[in-house]
């Protein structure tokens, strides 16, 4: 996308919250404020807030604040309806030495933050992308619930009495799951025994719900990924969860700009850390860093099972590469695969 101001004769700044939204429309010619407006967070205020920019002639775009969070519900009305509308993932605010903080002076702000940026971000869109991120989410929250889950499960075997205790003597932690769920609790046996009987059963058929939750969650992601890009799960290293994390943050063709951007939205873009007659690159801390997450396991799992990629990583490390700086590229690498991939979706075969 080109600056805001050679594309619209108004953009409307929108600070977004639970149950109100606040916009400013803003003159891109004049940097006039227009309007401001308060609204209620459904579709009764989205379209109020259409009907107040319709009362001003131009092209007109919308820049949110929010746009996956607070302001989902505004972003999908505005998509639906044709609106033009920018994301801004992280707006940059000025220190506030005189404590001016209010909804419409952070409209206002968003709006003239927009019309600053050289490079506009679309939000991301589509009812598959959505149905990802709903089931990434609550499979990212049982897996970790079910990870704290055993670390208690553990901790209370070593402090459990000594009667308790010995049953799970030597398991590892998927006996102990087994061994845990067969107590038989009984008050005869004290209060103290009883109760660390009762807790390490219930705590381990929690593990266990989490985990057949977890399970069915993954299930589902498949069946979306494959309903939707079924040909990234030929990848080496991609499975249903790396291919649901990607498509989630790459979300639609032309979101981002090249190959570059989506590195960068990855964190996995280099970064120059030269000096003198030293030349280097370190590693990208910013980003998505689920999606970084992602392509990490992908290269992982190439450095094991794949010849090529082993083979790379034996040539650079004879250049005197570190594995850090090896994965970093291969991480690189990976990103750019995966976005002409995304960018260019295969074409259907014909039927015979």
């Amino acid at each position: 996308m080109s600056m805001l101001a050679d594309l619209v004769e108004i953009v409307i700044g929108v600070d977004t919250h639970k149950d109100t939204h606040t916009a400013a429309l803003l003159d891109t010619r004049t940097g006039a404020v227009l309007a401001r407006a308060t609204v209620s967070a459904d579709p009764d205020g989205y379209a109020e807030l259409v009907a107040l920019a319709e009362q001003h002639s131009g092209l007109r775009a919308w820049a949110l604040e929010g746009s996956g969070g607070y302001g989902a519900g505004l972003a999908r009305h505005l998509t639906d309806a044709g609106e033009m509308v920018v994301e801004l993932d992280r707006p940059q605010r000025p220190a506030r030495r005189s404590g001016a903080k209010s909804d419409p002076i952070d409209a206002e702000r968003a709006a003239r933050d927009a019309l600053a940026r050289t490079q506009l971000a679309q939000p991301k869109t589509g009812a598959q992308r959505a149905a990802l991120q709903v089931r990434l989410t609550a499979r990212r929250a049982a897996v970790e619930a079910s990870a704290d889950a055993q670390r208690q499960l553990h901790a209370l075997v070593i402090t459990a009495p000594e009667v308790v205790r010995a049953r799970f003597r030597g398991q590892s932690t998927r006996i102990m799951l087994t061994t845990a769920t067969r107590l038989r609790p009984t008050t005869n046996a004290g209060v103290e025994v009883f109760t660390s009987s009762t807790v390490l059963r219930d705590l381990a058929r929690r593990i266990r719900f989490l985990e057949a939750e977890a399970t069915a969650h993954e299930k589902a992601i498949r069946a979306i990924v494959r309903s939707w890009r079924p040909d990234l799960l030929d990848l080496t290293g991609v499975g249903p969860i790396v291919a649901a994390t990607v498509l989630t943050a790459w979300s639609h063709p032309g979101r981002c700009r090249n190959d570059a951007a989506f590195a960068m939205l990855a964190g996995v873009a280099p970064i120059p850390a030269s000096s003198g007659k030293t030349i280097r690159y370190r590693l990208n801390r910013s980003g998505d860093r689920q999606l970084n997450r992602a392509l990490h396991t992908v290269v992982l799992t190439r450095l094991q099972r794949d010849e090529g990629t082993q083979a790379y990583a034996d040539r650079r490390r004879a250049e005197g590469k570190t594995d850090r700086e090896i994965k970093r590229c291969l991480k690189r690498y990976v990103a750019r695969d995966l976005y002409r991939r995304l960018e260019t979706p295969p074409q259907p075969l014909d039927a015979p």
